[in-house]
């Protein structure tokens, strides 16, 4: 029985058309529908859209290691003392929000690809994840799967799904101790489980990873998952993914390159081979 067990597993790691492995997974060709796609819409929604100001950052500028005295000033003039970020999440109702709008918008738009924020880094998730206890949109807020209702109402359509996950969280516990201990309880427990359940639960054709930054490609397990990603996961022959995965991935490893934030290549590029198509 050992050695059946030992034989099958052997098989399934040598028929494996991608390794884990830069090389292995960088040959994977980007699918044909995302050149041929030209553009698409990105939407940041979550908790920080209830004090609305700043942006998707406002947990940083408010109580991180250099608070921005606009955003602390902001906050002491419009909500009572002692107010903490985890608050805005019971006014965060969508009371207005109809996924079917969102959908016949992008459509209407031109768009091809959609991606949501499924989680920033404040871990928030716009779904009701296992391992996001009573911090998620099913818990608290909206009481609803924002990100399902959004899948939902894109099937029909011509519009990709996609869906943009925070790697790491500002304030999770488990993250802040394996920093301390040099641990990896909070992608064993929390990161990596998260990013099978929303492939596996809402089959994103984007994946738009971030938040890899300080932490290697190895503590995230990155290479381990998109393995998975391009074998077996059930997008595997269509799903997209970008460049963030940890170490010195940015602008070197995964699919589409983002390189950093504010990134200037110093010349001008070709965003899509087929634009004029």
């Amino acid at each position: 029985m050992l050695a059946v067990l030992c034989l099958l597993l052997c098989f399934s790691d040598i028929s494996a058309k991608y390794q884990p492995t830069w090389p292995s997974l960088d040959a994977r060709p980007l699918p044909k529908w995302y050149d041929e796609a030209k553009f698409g819409i990105f939407c940041h929604w979550g908790v920080y859209s209830v004090p609305a100001f700043r942006s998707e950052w406002l947990w940083w500028y408010w109580k991180g290691t250099s608070p921005d005295k606009d955003v602390v000033n902001y906050i002491n003039r419009n909500y009572r003392p002692g107010t903490t970020y985890a608050d805005f999440a019971k006014d965060f109702t969508a009371e207005l929000f109809n996924a079917r709008e969102f959908a016949d918008i992008v459509k209407s738009s031109g768009a091809r690809y959609f991606v949501l924020t499924s989680k920033h880094h404040e871990g928030f998730t716009m779904w009701p994840s296992r391992t996001s206890w009573n911090w998620n949109s099913m818990d608290i807020g909206p009481k609803r799967d924002i990100v399902g209702e959004l899948k939902e109402s894109f099937k029909g359509t011509d519009v990709h799904f996609g869906l943009y996950y925070s790697l790491f969280e500002w304030f999770h516990p488990m993250f802040l101790d394996d920093g301390k201990y040099n641990t990896s309880a909070y992608v064993d427990h929390v990161s990596f489980p998260q990013l099978l359940e929303i492939v596996n639960r809402y089959k994103p054709e984007i994946v738009w990873s971030d938040g890899d930054w300080g932490k290697t490609e190895e503590y995230w397990r990155s290479k381990e998952f998109l393995a998975w990603l391009y074998n077996t996961s059930p997008v595997k022959d269509t799903v997209v993914v970008n460049d963030r995965w940890g170490g010195d991935s940015i602008g070197k490893h995964g699919g589409f390159l983002t390189f950093a934030d504010h990134y200037d290549p110093g010349m001008c590029t070709q965003a899509s081979l087929t634009i004029l198509k």
